[in-house]
């Protein structure tokens, strides 16, 4: 089932309590046309967490109803929920880049996967299609993706790249005397790509943890 949009729960929510868009605003420290323009216009794209807050705790309703589709869902006191996105990366020849929505959320325990990631509101799952990278990760394999690691921490490991319409996982291996990458396949039967410049490859994230069923 597809995800609410949260711009038009929260106009309902005003409208079934006959709120004003204003008195919203300046309920959040905004000017007087903030919600309106979220509301009408996308603008901005998102609430910011802390209005988030604060609106869900007015209304008396979850936060995550507040929050954009395939957004991470933290709750105090309770498990993350990481959004499994309609999307697949490929370890084989290549799959399109699809809509990053999630179809579904899996529940981790917080510490846990703090002990991953350092901002588990980056985080997100895919699925791997293809056997580029057995025996690591397998066809239908779920993997979870930090996107607050990437370009700016590279280090030798696994990642989620963007190519052209395509997402592939690899293993990315830095040269410390050119600056170069190579992206590997961990399947021997796959071609590597040796010393690629790094301005060439769009890094999504780090893979961090995969999980798949037990043949």
């Amino acid at each position: 089932m597809a995800e609410a949009d949260p711009r038009a729960v929260l106009e309902r929510l005003a409208n079934e309590r006959g709120e004003d868009l204003a008195g919203l605003s300046r309920l959040l420290g905004r000017n007087a046309a903030y919600i309106q323009q979220y509301i009408k216009r996308g603008t901005p794209k998102r609430l910011a967490e802390q209005d988030r807050r604060l609106l869900a705790r007015y209304f008396d309703v979850d936060e995550a109803l507040l929050a954009p589709p395939g957004a991470v869902q933290v709750r105090s006191g309770g498990p993350v929920a990481v959004p499994r996105l309609e999307v697949a990366a490929s370890a084989g020849p290549g799959a399109f880049a699809e809509d990053k929505r999630a179809n579904s959320h899996l529940a981790f325990d917080p510490g846990w996967l703090r002990r991953l990631a350092g901002d588990v509101r980056k985080l997100s799952m895919i699925t791997v299609r293809g056997d580029s990278m057995s025996p690591t990760l397998s066809d239908g394999d779920e993997i979870l993706v930090d996107e607050g690691d990437g370009s700016s921490r590279l280090r030798d490991g696994v990642y989620v790249l963007r190519m052209d319409d395509a997402l592939l996982v690899k293993r990315l291996a830095l040269n410390p005397s050119t600056r170069g990458i190579s992206v590997c396949s961990d399947n021997p039967a796959y071609l590597n790509w040796p010393d690629c410049d790094p301005a060439g490859i769009d890094i999504v994230g780090r893979v961090v943890w995969a999980g798949g069923r037990i043949a």
